[in-house]
């Protein structure tokens, strides 16, 4: 290129021209025909060498090649050709000098100066080493999002996130090269202006707080297992209740039931508490837990009639000719009066649909067998005598278990009538009417 600028120089100065506007003319053209082969050997090497590492990488059997050409990690190389190019002809207007521009006679320097120019080197040096420092960062980033994916394919990724220590290089990549780029324009060694940056630390740690509190938070939550991608979890005071799409340096995205998407502060998940329900997923089981309010003034001892008619239940039958034989056995022992009814110990109606429950959902194919199974009594209060049903169910798909629940109360509500129960419900309008009707 020092050729051709002396070339040019020669020749436009044969047609007369002066050097006011010779010099410009013959600095500018050379500086765009560096452009101009710059970006055909761009080009070629986009086009002929990237094509090859493109179908060499298709052939092979692996599939990180093919996950560097998809984030363009070659394409991203192929910028260092025209860098180069434009490095190495940088200084095609200055002169060429055994001694030092500072060492020469001012006559000397004058005389140079009609045919060169001396700051234009160093200007395309800088603006070929910012092109270096920009083609190290998107190099870079191409790197760590091919590693990311690369890691994502293996069986361990989906417990363990890497994406926001991935987004942590990112940034001290970024910072990096604003230090490198700044030294270049300030001309200044880089460690300088990193010491200097050491007194701002200060309004660093305020200006990146969030980021520091992420990546704590990302420690931990990795290292803990607390919660991964693919995770059910709730959080109230986030608004959220779903899925985790996404994990990264400074947040947690959950796609909740109704398909809105709730944003949570990665260290919130840390310093708060939040329901994760992955042991459910794994227990194979999902749990119900729903309760039957019973009139207490439908509860009674049963008579001969009553436990005649259970007898003839298939599921409750044993049970009950046993418990009868057992209950007369202790009242017979006691040597109790035939009119001392209270005094002895009888089977009740809600005591026998207590055990109904349990011989059905043991029988239930939906019905987790090995894990808590509960039919128990809870508090009474004014709204009467709650029997609630703990159990699992096998399937824990949302829809799915909703259909066993709902089967399995469905039955309920509609077989407590043959245990001479009533369902405890408060007065409707309907009821107040009906009330209203009658005292008329």
């Amino acid at each position: 290129m020092r050729t051709f600028y002396k070339f040019l120089l020669d020749y436009l100065r044969d047609f007369g021209g002066t050097d006011i506007w010779v010099k410009p003319t013959a600095a500018f053209t050379t500086i765009l025909l560096i452009l101009i082969v710059a970006w055909l050997a761009h080009f070629a090497t986009t086009q002929i060498i990237l094509r090859i590492v493109h179908r060499l990488a298709k052939r092979t059997k692996t599939d990180w090649d093919d996950i560097l050409v998809k984030n363009k990690v070659f394409k991203a190389l192929a910028h260092l050709v025209p860098a180069f190019i434009i490095y190495y002809t940088a200084d095609f207007a200055f002169p060429e000098l055994h001694k030092e521009l500072s060492e020469l006679a001012p006559e000397a320097l004058a005389e140079l100066s009609k045919d060169h120019y001396f700051a234009l080197a160093g200007f395309l040096v800088k603006i070929a080493k910012i092109y270096f420092t920009i083609i190290i960062v998107t190099v870079s980033n191409a790197l760590l999002n091919s590693g990311m994916e690369i890691y994502n394919t293996t069986e361990f990724s989906h417990h363990r996130p890497i994406k926001g220590y991935v987004q942590l290089m990112k940034i001290l990549v970024y910072f990096m090269s604003g230090i490198m780029i700044l030294s270049v324009l300030l001309n200044r060694n880089p460690t300088v202006l990193l010491t200097g940056l050491g007194a701002m630390a200060a309004v660093l740690l305020l200006v990146f707080k969030d980021t520091i509190l992420g990546f704590v938070a990302s420690i931990q939550l990795s290292a803990n297992n607390m919660v991964k991608i693919g995770d059910w979890i709730e959080m109230s005071s986030h608004g959220a209740d779903g899925t985790v799409l996404d994990i990264t340096l400074n947040t947690v995205k959950v796609q909740n039931w109704d398909k809105t998407i709730s944003t949570i502060p990665t260290y919130a998940l840390v310093s708060e508490s939040f329901n994760n329900w992955k042991g459910m997923e794994e227990s194979g089981g999902r749990r119900i837990k729903r309760s039957v309010a019973i009139d207490t003034n439908s509860i009674k001892f049963c008579d001969a009639a009553m436990l005649g008619r259970f007898e003839k239940f298939d599921l409750i039958r044993d049970y009950v000719l046993l418990k009868e034989q057992e209950l007369k056995q202790y009242n017979k022992g006691k040597n109790l009066a035939d009119e001392d009814f209270i005094s002895g110990r009888h089977q009740t109606n809600v005591g026998i649909f207590r055990k109904y429950l349990e011989v059905y959902l043991k029988q239930h194919p939906q019905v987790h067998q090995e894990m808590t199974f509960l039919v128990r009594q809870l508090q009474p209060s004014g709204k009467g005598l709650p029997i609630e049903i703990y159990v699992f169910s096998k399937d824990q798909a949302w829809a799915n278990y909703e259909a066993i629940q709902a089967d399995i109360f469905d039955h309920i509500f509609a077989v407590i009538p043959e245990f001479e129960l009533r369902v405890f419900q408060e007065p409707t309008g309907a009821d107040i009417a009906s009330i209203a009707k009658q005292s008329l």
